[in-house]
């Protein structure tokens, strides 16, 4: 089963980032790549179409008439049958090299009539050596710690009403998540209290009161389940 807050999470964060951002500023590209390999950490369903319309604008995902795909010559029944949406990479389960579907991206997707790919993927690699993309839109997503991007996401909600709502779900995945991943926050509390991005985030929690919101998620780590507990019970007491 999906887990439909991590989807509506991100997509709201994502409708705030490219509300509240200049738009030309590069980064917003950089930070959608980054709440989706987020994303891609949980059981999450296929949800780019429910903020399409941001992903086009800012680059992260590029549309193409179907027959720009550079296999369409050489493939042109099997591009002009597809009548529904599509995932062009095929996998085979049986092969010794197989590992799982998690790169399905990398091919591109169809929604009849159009073609899609997302920036740094193999297709659009394959798109860009074709010419069919150049200056920035040729250059790959920068990679961006996933606390920088909620930094933004937090203060850029603060500025709409106070959405405490938002602000208090990304606070709630506490250290472990926001400054390391899967791996866990490789950093101590002296070093943590000093990164200006979770300076900035606690500042606006504070502000909104959006502790309260953090506290209730599912997603919140009980401290004394915590890989290190020091930096966890720093991190709720504001």
């Amino acid at each position: 089963m999906s887990e439909h807050e991590i989807e509506d999470l991100v997509a709201e964060s994502i409708r705030v980032l490219d509300r509240d951002s200049a738009p030309d500023d590069p980064r917003v590209r950089d930070w959608f790549a980054a709440l989706y390999r987020f994303q891609a950490e949980y059981d999450c369903s296929f949800t780019h179409f429910r903020v399409m319309d941001s992903l086009l604008r800012r680059g992260y995902t590029y549309r193409f008439p179907l027959d720009r795909h550079p296999d369409y010559a050489a493939r042109r029944a099997y591009f002009d049958a597809l009548a529904e949406f599509t995932e062009l990479r095929t996998s085979d389960e049986d092969a010794p090299d197989f590992g799982g579907y998690g790169s399905w991206l990398e091919d591109g997707y169809v929604d009849p009539p159009s073609l899609y790919c997302d920036a740094g993927t193999e297709l659009w690699q394959r798109m860009v050596d074709a010419g069919a993309l150049n200056g920035r839109d040729a250059v790959p997503p920068h990679r961006t710690p996933l606390i920088d991007v909620v930094r933004e996401v937090a203060v850029a909600a603060e500025a709409h009403e106070g959405d405490h709502e938002l602000i208090g779900m990304w606070y709630a995945f506490g250290c472990g998540t926001l400054l390391g991943g899967p791996v866990g926050c490789p950093y101590d509390v002296d070093e943590v209290a000093e990164m200006p991005a979770v300076r900035d985030l606690r500042d606006v929690v504070r502000r909104t009161g959006a502790l309260a919101v953090a506290e209730q998620s599912p997603y919140a780590l009980p401290v004394e389940f915590a890989d290190d507990q020091d930096l966890e019970a720093w991190w709720w007491k504001l």
